[in-house]
């Protein structure tokens, strides 16, 4: 317990030097956010302590719009991360949506388990029934490669389901709003992208079916 408020007493202490170590380096940025936000980046991702991804792209406060949770579920009735992705892309108007899973996640290596978690259960639902569905591919990996083939499976259909949702519909067609599927490398910091390209046909064949107008 010691340690633990040790470390929070330190960072609070940290944070004034952060702070005029900022300020030295860009005399107007707090001025500018204490105005309002501009970010173009929305970032969906894995609540892990080890992916913070304002750090690890190298940006600063105001460049991206964050919602998190664990194992960077998209859930399509979820209200948190609906009304997050609302506001950012109708609202802030960013140009780039990013859903990034990591390695080592421990939210999908225990849907690859089987045993009972209380309220994590309903969460990490989806993440079982993509284990489901693929389930002769993820057994005839290793753990650590069934643990990383889930992880990319979880971001993909996570990118299909933002492609559902009629604001990033509208954006999509109507500004050039971007969806990308990352996976970040937790040993060694370095993101890598998925392939989510779609045929013209997936595209018309969503556009017909989620597509409203009011």
């Amino acid at each position: 317990m010691a340690n633990t408020t040790d470390r929070f007493t330190s960072a609070l202490h940290q944070n004034r030097d952060w702070a005029a170590q900022i300020s030295k380096e860009d005399p107007s940025l707090f001025p500018m956010l204490a105005n309002g936000q501009h970010p173009d980046i929305l970032w969906i991702g894995c609540s892990d302590s080890r992916c913070p991804e304002t750090t690890l792209l190298g940006l600063k406060p105001g460049d991206v719009f964050v919602h998190r949770n664990i194992a960077n579920i998209i859930h399509a009735g979820d209200l948190s991360s609906s009304a997050v992705i609302e506001y950012a892309v109708r609202h802030l108007r960013v140009k780039h949506i990013v859903l990034s899973g990591h390695t080592s996640c421990g939210g999908v290596a225990a849907a690859l388990g089987n045993k009972q978690l209380g309220i994590l259960d309903p969460w990490l639902l989806p993440l079982r029934q993509l284990r489901e569905q693929n389930l002769a591919l993820l057994n005839s990996l290793s753990p650590d490669q069934a643990n990383l083939k889930l992880v990319e499976l979880n971001v993909l259909e996570g990118v299909k389901l933002l492609k559902q949702k009629n604001v990033v519909l509208d954006a999509i067609h109507e500004r050039g709003l971007q969806i990308h599927g990352l996976i970040y490398d937790v040993g060694s910091g370095i993101l890598r992208q998925l392939d989510t390209d779609e045929s013209e046909e997936a595209i018309k064949a969503r556009l017909t079916s989620f597509k409203t107008d009011i």
